[in-house]
């Protein structure tokens, strides 16, 4: 990783080096040997060569899939980051550049291969580069991703002091014949969802809007947690699951909860004259999230175009496969339940949501 910017000389007495006008090239180079071990961790068989080359190299396991399909996904944490800036969390939004990557690779049935990641600041401070970048190694091991690369970047002027923004770029592959396009959704089929940590990455221009409102969220509590720390959970990684029920089940499709909820983010995987009936009395809707609609006064239609409201991922298969799903899905310490049913479509919407 290597800070790569172009600047003008300003006129004056005396030479100018790049340190005078803000870039710390020795500050870099130092970094990419710290964060090397954690970077080195997240390695599969497919790496080839290590940091430091001008491109990340990864190797297809040959014989391993007759017609392979790479899936590739990209992504940022948004205004999480500004949250996370002001108190300090800096290594869990590592793992929600990840989670937003990644979570969106595998709805094809892509298994993740490899990650690089993009760090932009405006002076770089060294401890909390190396969080963030050892929050992306933790998730990319925890995906079987390999983290084979990225770019550091120091821009000074462009970022206020403390600020630094984060883009993600993950790569999977999947056999051709079993892609995941929701083509095979069918009236009479099931929706199981999968919970979420929390608010994920996605509506933080509300949520901080709502805290500025309520006050100081260092002194709030929501059920015995910090309400920094229900704010701030991680994005859950739906990827070692998902793979799970994919191998043993018939998976027709599966939509990631991000910007947008439930009601924008499902009709993307669901055929023409096929709606979704949910009930949102079936799952477990987080504290934080009533929370946030109290002291934000926000409109249940907001919440529910804004928020995942407690479901990070919905998977739809046959009505057969309902309790096995949820058997393996529990397997794997994944809350999960049946909320629905995918019906022929009568009206404008394709989601309806019985409240």
């Amino acid at each position: 990783m290597s800070a790569r910017v172009s600047e003008k000389r300003p006129a004056g007495a005396g030479p100018l080096t790049y340190r005078d006008a803000g870039v710390d090239i020795d500050g870099g180079n130092a970094l990419v040997e710290r964060i090397k071990p954690a970077v080195r961790a997240t390695h599969t068989a497919g790496v080839l060569g290590g940091l430091g080359g001008f491109g990340g190299l990864f190797e297809l396991p040959t014989g391993a899939y007759r017609n392979p399909v790479l899936v590739s996904g990209t992504d940022g944490v948004g205004t999480k980051l500004l949250l996370a800036q002001a108190h300090a969390r800096h290594g869990a939004v590592g793992i929600d550049l990840v989670a937003m990557c990644a979570n969106d690779v595998v709805v094809q049935g892509a298994r993740p291969l490899f990650f690089l990641d993009y760090y932009a600041t405006g002076h770089l401070e060294p401890d909390v580069a190396a969080a963030v970048i050892e929050g992306i190694a933790a998730g990319c091991r925890e995906v079987g991703a390999a983290l084979i690369g990225g770019e550091t970047a120091e821009m000074p002027g462009l970022y206020a002091p403390g600020e630094y923004d984060l883009a993600g770029f993950c790569v999977g592959v999947v056999e051709r014949e079993k892609l995941i396009t929701g083509a095979a959704v069918a009236p009479g089929d099931r929706v199981v969802a999968l919970a979420s940590s929390g608010p994920h990455a996605n509506g933080f221009s509300l949520i901080r809007r709502i805290v500025e409102r309520a006050g100081d969220p260092a002194a709030e509590q929501i059920d015995g947690v910090p309400l920094l720390d229900a704010l701030l959970a991680p994005t859950r990684l739906y990827v070692k699951p998902l793979l799970a029920l994919i191998e043993h089940l018939p998976v027709h499709a599966l939509a990631h909860i991000t910007g947008g909820g439930i009601v924008e983010n499902l009709p993307r995987v669901l055929p023409p004259g096929c709606e979704a009936r949910l009930d949102a009395r079936t799952w477990r809707r987080p504290a934080v999230f009533d929370w946030l609609q109290r002291h934000g006064e926000v409109a249940d239609d907001e919440m529910w175009r804004t928020f995942n409201c407690g479901v990070g991922m919905l998977v739809v298969l046959p009505a057969a496969h309902v309790a096995g799903a949820l058997d393996l899905l529990a397997s794997h310490r994944q809350e999960a339940w049946e909320i629905g049913a995918i019906a022929a479509r009568e009206g404008a919407a394709a989601v309806r949501i019985d409240r």
